[in-house]
């Protein structure tokens, strides 16, 4: 899908509306944890370079259409001119952005409130939608992780200015469409997490684009019970195994070679250094627990990227939150690393899990993209349209 970004948009002496994800932690009035501050930092640069003036539009909690003073952007003020360098002006309402102070004129950068202090905002409602276009002369989208959502500063917007996308969007949608409209072969995806329930549309999307399929964490429990196998005290959902097997079946057809772990480290209790041994993965014994991928696993899944030339990866493939049971997924993650950093993979990643996972593993650094979308960079995996993107092609 085709969409313009800022390098061909005409910003000189122009507003530039920014819609931005800034939604971060804050503890006692201080910000946490600046990260999705500081990825901004390339759009606004690149908006002032050009001679545009950045007006930030951005969501912050869920105040549900009403003004919520703990919710309030303000607090995030200081975080952000230190992320980027530039002095923010806060605009507290829309009136004050309509009729803008001196010093807002003078500032470098404006930030508006919380967008979603105004009902019409996740009302999608086109008389706020055209109001918000007043204010500004181009619409540029940098919150991909906001862009599943049919919101008026993220897709109504759109149809109102000249619209493109900010750097931060411009490399997560590169990045995705490497990874699966147009990727490499072969394709190697890794699926991991607790529940084949939540992640259904994901795994019947993946198993028509993508040569091997890996199945980890809780997930591959189902899967394995679905085929006759005991999984003792294991996490697994049991009426999920006629849906299993109808992915194996779909996979097969499609010519996608499912991997489950041949051999599975288990325990009698869920907790760190608990005892534990490695068994066939059809041998849990009636009052043990899967809480791992063993390491006849491991190497099928390190063989496996030997060859494969693009990777997706979204959950982890054991308990990682704990030792001994982050062997799996820190052995694979790291052999992934080293396969992108030494140029033979391109390797894109998301989701809250997999981000922990992979940042504990010491392997974030090397995957080629490293997505913070969450919801959105699920949908785009299960093949769904995201109105914030298909608004930028309108």
């Amino acid at each position: 899908m085709a969409w313009k970004t800022l390098d061909d948009m005409d910003l000189d002496g122009k507003t530039v509306l920014t819609r931005v994800d800034i939604n971060v932690p804050v503890e006692n009035g201080r910000v946490t944890d600046a990260t999705r501050l500081e990825r901004i930092k390339p759009t606004i640069d690149a908006i002032l370079a050009a001679g545009g003036k950045p007006l930030l539009l951005a969501h912050f909690g869920r105040p549900k259409g009403k003004v919520v003073d703990a919710m309030s952007l303000r607090q995030v003020v200081p975080a952000l001119q230190q992320a980027t360098g530039h002095t923010v002006q806060f605009i507290e309402t829309l009136e004050g952005a309509e009729e803008p102070t001196a010093e807002a004129k003078a500032a470098e950068v404006l930030l508006l409130e919380n967008i979603r202090f105004h009902p019409g905002e996740e009302a999608n409602d086109a008389e706020f939608a055209a109001r918000l276009a007043g204010l500004g002369d181009v619409y540029c989208n940098d919150a991909f992780s906001a862009a599943h959502r049919a919101h008026a500063s993220t897709e109504a917007l759109a149809r109102h200015l000249p619209a493109c996308a900010g750097r931060l969007m411009q490399a997560e949608l590169s990045a995705l469409e490497a990874a699966l409209a147009t990727p490499e072969r072969p394709v190697v995806a890794v699926v991991g997490g607790s529940k084949v329930s939540s992640k259904l549309d994901l795994l019947g999307n993946l198993v028509e684009k993508v040569d091997k399929l890996v199945i980890g964490g809780g997930m591959a429990n189902t899967f394995l019970a679905a085929q006759g196998l005991s999984v003792g005290k294991s996490l697994c959902e049991h009426d999920m195994a006629d849906t299993a097997r109808q992915i194996m079946v779909k996979a097969g057809g499609a010519g996608c070679e499912i991997l489950l772990p041949a051999d599975v480290v288990v325990a009698e209790e869920f907790r760190a250094g608990a005892a534990h041994r490695t068994v066939p993965a059809h041998a849990c014994p009636d009052d043990a627990m899967i809480l791992d991928a063993g390491p006849q696993a491991v190497a099928r899944i390190t063989a496996a990227l030997d060859t494969a030339r693009t990777l997706i990866w979204n959950g982890p493939l054991g308990a990682f939150e704990i030792e001994p049971f982050d062997a799996a997924t820190n052995a694979a993650a790291g052999h992934a690393a080293k396969r992108s950093r030494d140029g033979h993979l391109t390797s894109v990643a998301g989701g809250g899990d997999t981000v922990a996972a992979l940042n504990q593993a010491g392997a974030a650094e090397d995957f080629t993209y490293i997505s913070t979308a969450g919801g959105a960079f699920l949908e785009w995996m299960e093949g769904k349209t995201l109105p914030g993107v298909a608004a930028l092609g309108g």
